[in-house]
């Protein structure tokens, strides 16, 4: 059966698409860096990145459904990559802490609204059974604007003082270089993407069922990212109504909430990360590269993950990281050097490499066949709550102690996490 669509067939305006991300991820660590030059504190770059947490989730929802009412999506994404602009170019004239979490938490609330509906876009015109490889291509190009985006303000943090900027006037600049890259990528947007869309979001949830149910078969960065915006608003829409004990089980629901604790454990950790590079005297450039170093972990190990499932348990492997990865909390609390905490750092990320991708995993195979979806889209959820939750309370910890008592609870969560999923999953032995 052949598809007629007004969707270019070379992804044009997804590339634009991932220009305007571009300016997401590098703005993702570049605010948080322009707060503390406002002389925020740990407590508030922890605000903000929970804020931005819980933020996305009620933008996935609520746009979400207006687009599938409205039946019109391109409004919906203009919409955010404008807002994204509007935020990154005003950003720079804040000089209130207060008002920049506000406008963190608003460009996360607009970049949502493009989310679930990029999803029906990029699937237009294509059989059902191509639909997983052109989400992942839609990861794809956003997990490689977002680091490009890392990319640029780790190179431009580093060259700024041999140029004459202060810091804080380099962050302002880089602020409105973002903000000009916004611009280009709705200019470029506004004149590749196609005029109509014609998949509902009925027949995409329904889709999006099934494919939970296959487990997600695409590649690498379709499997790494599990917990975005947009997962999260199909996620949700995918839970039906009635008592979950009903449909999962124990030993499902067990793995849920010990998946739900060790997720606000990393959360713990990461939400005050910026404050801390910064307190041990690491400058904008070293802090991008930290990030970088981190993100990057995880890219190049995903296929190799997946492959080592064939092999292993997934269970096992995703306990054996959840150790390792506790265990690097809290060693980076003891380490001041940059080549220290960037291969602690990388190393991390290695870790949410194989957990990102077991988990999927796992659940996968606890739930039963009728309800698979279902359960992945819980177990976004939970993630998405527990990471907002962790992020202010690792920010408000750190506010009130120092980086082992932090990095300690951080990992103490994630052990503690690691035990209920183990001791919940023990009786299906078979299974993950």
């Amino acid at each position: 059966m052949e598809f007629v669509t007004d969707t270019p067939g070379d992804d044009r305006w997804l590339r634009a698409w991932a220009v305007g991300y571009a300016a997401v991820g590098g703005s993702s660590v570049l605010l948080p860096l322009y707060a503390l030059s406002l002389d925020a504190g740990a407590f508030l770059v922890g605000l903000m990145a929970s804020t931005a947490a819980f933020a996305g989730v009620p933008g996935a929802i609520v746009w979400g459904r207006i687009a599938g009412r409205a039946n019109r999506r391109r409004p919906f994404v203009l919409f955010a990559l404008i807002a994204t602009a509007a935020v990154l170019l005003a950003s720079p004239m804040l000089r209130s802490t207060i008002a920049l979490v506000v406008a963190n938490a608003a460009l996360w609330f607009a970049v949502t609204a493009a989310s679930p509906v990029l999803n029906l876009v990029v699937v237009e015109g294509f059989e059902q059974s191509a639909w997983d490889g052109r989400i992942a291509r839609l990861n794809a190009l956003q997990g490689w604007g977002w680091l490009a985006g890392l990319l640029v303000g780790t190179v431009w943090t580093a060259a700024a003082p041999r140029l004459g900027y202060t810091p804080i006037s380099a962050q302002r600049t880089l602020l409105t270089g973002f903000g000009l890259l916004a611009v280009l990528a709705t200019v470029l947007f506004v004149r590749f993407y196609p005029d109509a869309a014609h998949t509902s979001d009925e027949r995409f949830l329904r889709r999006y069922r099934s494919l939970s149910r296959e487990g997600w078969r695409g590649d690498r960065f379709l499997r790494g990212i599990p917990y975005g915006p947009s997962r999260v608003y199909w996620a949700l829409r995918s839970l039906r109504s009635g008592r979950l004990s009903e449909r999962f089980g124990r030993p499902l629901l067990g793995y849920l909430a010990g998946t739900a604790l060790f997720s606000a454990g990393f959360a713990v950790f990461w939400g005050p990360m910026p404050a801390h590079l910064t307190e041990i005297g690491f400058g904008d450039g070293i802090v991008f590269l930290c990030f970088l170093a981190n993100t990057l972990g995880a890219t190049v190990c995903y296929d190799p993950v997946g492959r080592l499932m064939e092999r292993y348990r997934a269970a096992n492997l995703q306990f054996g990281a959840l150790i390792v990865r506790a265990a690097l909390f809290v060693v980076t609390a003891f380490l001041a050097s940059r080549f220290l905490i960037g291969g602690a750092l990388a190393a991390i990320g290695v870790t949410w490499a194989v957990v990102a991708v077991t988990t999927t995993g796992i659940v996968a195979r606890l739930a039963d066949d009728r309800f698979r979806g279902e359960a992945l889209g819980l177990v976004v959820a939970l993630t998405g709550v527990g990471a907002g939750v962790g992020n202010a309370v690792g920010g408000a910890v750190a506010a009130a102690t120092n980086p082992v008592v932090t990095f300690g609870l951080a990992a103490a969560t994630v052990l503690v996490g690691c035990g209920v999923a183990a001791v919940a999953i023990r009786p299906t032995r078979g299974r993950p």
